[in-house]
Formats: C-alpha cells, sequence, structure tokens
C-alpha cells in the first residue's frame, strides 16, 4: 500500500478534518483516506474484507503499546486455571473459600 504525504495545508483545513474524523469516530488518517475513497471512487464501497482489515489495523494502531496479553497467553492463563480448580491446588478450594 501506498503512503502519501501532503503538505502546506491551511490550520483551518487540518481542523475542520479533525473534527470531522472525531464526528466519524475515526483517527484524522482513517478520515483522509474516507474522504479521498469517497472523492475518488465515489460511492463505490470497497469488499467486506477490505473493510474488515483497515478496522482491524486502526484498532491495532490504537491500542498499541499498551501491554495487552495476548492470546496464547490469556489462553494459557484461563488453562492454568481450570487445571487448578479440576486439581484442587491453588488458593481455591472447590467450595469456593480460600485458604
Amino acid at each position: 500500500m501506498a503512503t502519501l504525504t501532503v503538505r502546506n495545508l491551511d490550520d483551518d483545513v487540518v481542523r475542520r478534518l479533525r473534527i470531522r474524523a472525531a464526528e466519524h469516530g475515526r483517527s484524522a488518517e482513517a478520515e483522509h483516506r474516507a474522504l479521498l475513497r469517497e472523492a475518488l471512487v465515489g460511492d463505490e464501497q470497497p469488499p467486506a474484507h477490505v473493510r474488515a482489515a483497515e478496522r482491524l489495523a486502526e484498532f491495532r494502531r490504537r491500542t498499541a503499546g499498551r501491554g495487552s496479553s495476548t492470546a496464547d497467553e490469556l489462553l494459557e492463563q484461563s488453562r492454568a486455571a481450570r487445571l487448578e480448580t479440576l486439581t484442587g491446588t491453588g488458593t481455591a478450594t472447590q467450595s469456593g473459600e480460600t485458604d
């Protein structure tokens, strides 16, 4: 995918782009892409898988660096807790009381 840089925009144009992005619940970058797509492609919508990939990429950009657990880590924690429950090890007993 290509990168486009636009220089020397009026401050008012940038402000309006940011406001429009906030109104649509998108990042400024996602709003810029949407505006260009609307202007150049018209009402044609990209395929559903492309829209889903764009939303996922935007979500990953927004949540990058938050230190969230990976799916593998969450699954391993879940399995370990289930094993503790089944074997009766750990701090919780079968009746739900703690030691």
